[in-house]
C-alpha cells in the first residue's frame, strides 16, 4: 500500500509540470471524490482552485507569497510596525552562525508552507540535522506539489525570526483573517495550540461564531472566547494588506494586545480543506471571481 501511494505521489509530481490542470483535478477528486468545476466553480475549495491558473501567476502574488520579500510589501503598506524581528537571511544553512543567535529562535525557507523549525532551546538543537532539513527543504519546488503557482519563482532563502510566546511559555494565539475584495470577513482563531490539541473557531468581523460545524461543536463543548484586545487593530491591518487581492488569507499573531504579522495566504489548504463544510459554500459566495 505504501509503495502504491508513492507511486501516486509521484507521478502526480511529475504531472504537475506537464499536465498542472490535469494534476489539480485529481488531487481535487481524491479529497472531495467529486469533479473540480473551474468552468463555473461554486464552492470555496473550487475557487481557490480556479485563482490558481487564472490569477497566481502575478509578480504581486509571488512577492507576497515570499516570507520574506512580503516584509517589502508590509512595509510599502504603512505596516511595518508589526514586522516580527528578523535575525538573519541566508542563502545556505552553512552560512548560519548559530554562536550569534539567541537561545530561542525560529527558523524558515521562503518559498512554501510548513517549512519551519522552531527552536526553544539553543543548547539542545541538533544543528546537523537541522542543516540537513533545512537543505532538503531548500531543494524542493513546494508549487508542485499542489499546484500552487506563486510560490514557483520565489528566490530561495532560509530565514530566522524572533522566537514568539505568551506569557505562559507557549504560542500567542493565531487569526487568520479571510479577507475578500479587500474587506475581512471571517477570522479563524487558533487557540491552545502548546497543547497538542489546538482549537479552532471561526468568528465574523463583529465577533459573532460562524455557523461553521466546528466552531458549533466547539461552542457546546467549550467555553466562549472573548474578543481580545487588538482585535479591531488587526481587522486594520487586515484592511490595508488585502487591499490588492480578490482573495487572501492575512494571518497575524497577538501577543497581550500588540498584533505581529505572520504571512499572506492565497490558496490555504492549497484549495483541498476537507474540514470546511458550510464554510466551503458559505466562503464561496464571498469570493467574487
Amino acid at each position: 500500500m505504501k509503495m502504491i501511494k508513492h507511486t501516486v505521489k509521484s507521478a502526480l509530481k511529475i504531472s504537475a509540470y506537464m499536465y498542472p490542470e490535469f494534476c489539480a483535478k485529481t488531487h481535487y477528486y481524491i479529497k472531495f471524490k467529486k469533479k473540480l468545476n473551474l468552468t463555473n466553480p461554486i464552492n470555496f475549495n473550487e475557487k481557490i482552485q480556479w485563482l490558481k491558473f487564472n490569477e497566481l501567476n502575478g509578480d504581486i502574488y509571488t512577492l507576497c507569497a515570499d516570507k520574506y520579500k512580503v516584509r517589502e510589501y508590509v512595509i510599502a503598506k504603512g505596516c511595518g510596525e508589526i514586522l516580527n524581528e528578523l535575525y538573519g537571511v541566508y542563502d545556505d544553512p552553512m552560512d548560519i552562525d548559530y554562536r550569534a543567535l539567541p537561545n530561542k529562535f525560529a527558523l524558515k525557507c521562503n518559498h512554501g508552507a510548513g517549512y519551519n523549525i522552531i527552536c526553544d532551546s539553543k543548547a539542545s538543537l541538533d544543528i546537523e540535522k537541522t542543516n540537513k532539513q533545512l537543505s532538503k527543504w531548500l531543494k524542493q519546488d513546494f508549487s508542485s506539489h499542489f499546484i500552487e503557482p506563486q510560490y514557483k519563482k520565489i528566490d530561495r532563502k532560509i530565514l530566522c525570526e524572533k522566537y514568539i510566546e505568551n506569557e505562559r511559555g507557549g504560542f500567542p494565539e493565531d487569526y487568520k483573517f479571510y479577507c475578500f475584495n479587500g474587506k475581512p470577513y471571517a477570522v479563524m482563531v487558533c487557540m491552545e495550540r502548546e497543547k497538542g490539541t489546538p482549537k479552532f473557531y471561526y468568528f465574523d468581523m463583529n465577533w459573532h461564531p460562524l455557523p461553521f460545524e466546528d466552531t458549533v461543536e466547539l461552542i457546546n463543548t467549550n467555553s466562549y472566547p472573548k474578543m481580545p484586545e487588538g482585535f479591531n487593530n488587526m481587522k486594520e491591518y487586515a484592511v490595508k494588506l488585502a487591499a490588492d487581492f480578490k482573495f487572501v488569507r492575512a494571518d497575524f499573531y497577538l501577543l497581550n494586545g500588540k498584533v505581529i504579522f505572520g504571512e499572506l495566504t492565497f490558496t490555504p489548504s492549497a484549495g483541498l480543506d476537507v474540514t470546511l463544510q458550510e464554510a466551503d459554500a458559505i466562503l464561496g459566495s464571498q469570493l467574487k471571481l
